[in-house]
């Protein structure tokens, strides 16, 4: 009889965690992640971009299956290039919130995610992308932002680093949006409640997956909620000191196959092993 893999479920963040600075995926990170779907696993990219931006690289991958986008507020089936479920975030919350805090931090620039399987990033005079490989539309003021459904807003300030803009928002907002950083130059306002973990949860029902069956890989504080609610939760040597201080163990960095390194470890034929419950 074949030993019992050692986790059912990978979820993998993207930037600074599966993806390298180029965002690319190295052949080691991919042929890792074939070994542990060979043993019987699943692989769900959960991810801060919205499903459009996330297409290209599940066509890359070769999957066909369901994909966690826009920080929890899509789940995106690629195989049928359709949203299975999806939350957006009302323009009047998002209004209110980006007034409230300018009142206290001043001037931010913005820019926000469409929502739907073809939306566009438009960004407002101001704003610069913090990834400028992902494709994003200019627009001339701010109220242009407005004119399709939204996923999130994306916030950066001229001054305040991204740990204070994220402190400051969350304090400004309250229960009118959640508030997350996820990258370098990324504080987000999303609808209120929805996190990584609501979208990874909503995904692991549909593949008939449990928390107790999950290894969660990830690098910013936005991957927290997913630490919490998967059994296992694995940060990238180069993760936000947040994210390391909650998870059970610290790998390798992105650019140095840090996910390839357990994997590897997990699913190689001679020491797969039972998922280990709990913390």
């Amino acid at each position: 009889m074949a030993p019992p893999i050692a986790y059912s479920l990978i979820a993998t963040d993207l930037d600074g965690t599966l993806l390298r600075g180029d965002d690319t995926l190295s052949d080691r990170s991919r042929a890792a992640l074939a070994m542990a779907v060979g043993a019987g696993a699943r692989h769900l990219v959960v991810t801060g971009r919205p499903a459009p931006r996330v297409r290209p690289l599940l066509d890359e991958l070769g999957s066909q299956g369901l994909a966690v986008c826009g920080q929890g507020a899509q789940l995106y089936d690629a195989g049928a290039h359709r949203m299975v479920w999806s939350v957006t975030l009302e323009r009047e919350l998002a209004e209110v919130a980006l007034g409230k805090i300018e009142a206290e931090v001043g001037e931010v620039y913005a820019a926000v995610d469409q929502d739907g399987v073809d939306g566009l990033t438009l960004i407002e005079p101001g704003y610069e992308m913090p990834h400028p490989t992902l494709p994003a539309v200019r627009v001339l003021r701010r109220d242009d932002l407005w004119t399709a459904p939204i996923s999130k807003v994306l916030l950066r300030h001229p001054l305040l680093s991204d740990d204070e803009l994220a402190s400051a928002a969350r304090g400004a907002v309250g229960s009118l949006a959640t508030v997350t950083m996820s990258g370098p130059g990324t504080v987000e306002l999303q609808p209120c409640g929805i996190t990584k973990a609501t979208g990874l949860a909503l995904a692991a029902g549909q593949l008939g997956l449990t928390s107790a069956e999950t290894v969660a890989f990830g690098d910013m504080p936005n991957d927290i909620p997913m630490f919490d609610w998967a059994a296992r939760g694995v940060a990238m040597a180069n993760a936000h000191p947040e994210l390391k201080a909650v998870a059970d163990e610290i790998t390798l960095s992105n650019e140095d196959d840090g996910i390839a390194v357990v994997l590897e470890r997990m699913f190689s034929d001679d020491r797969a092993a039972s998922p280990r419950l709990g913390r």
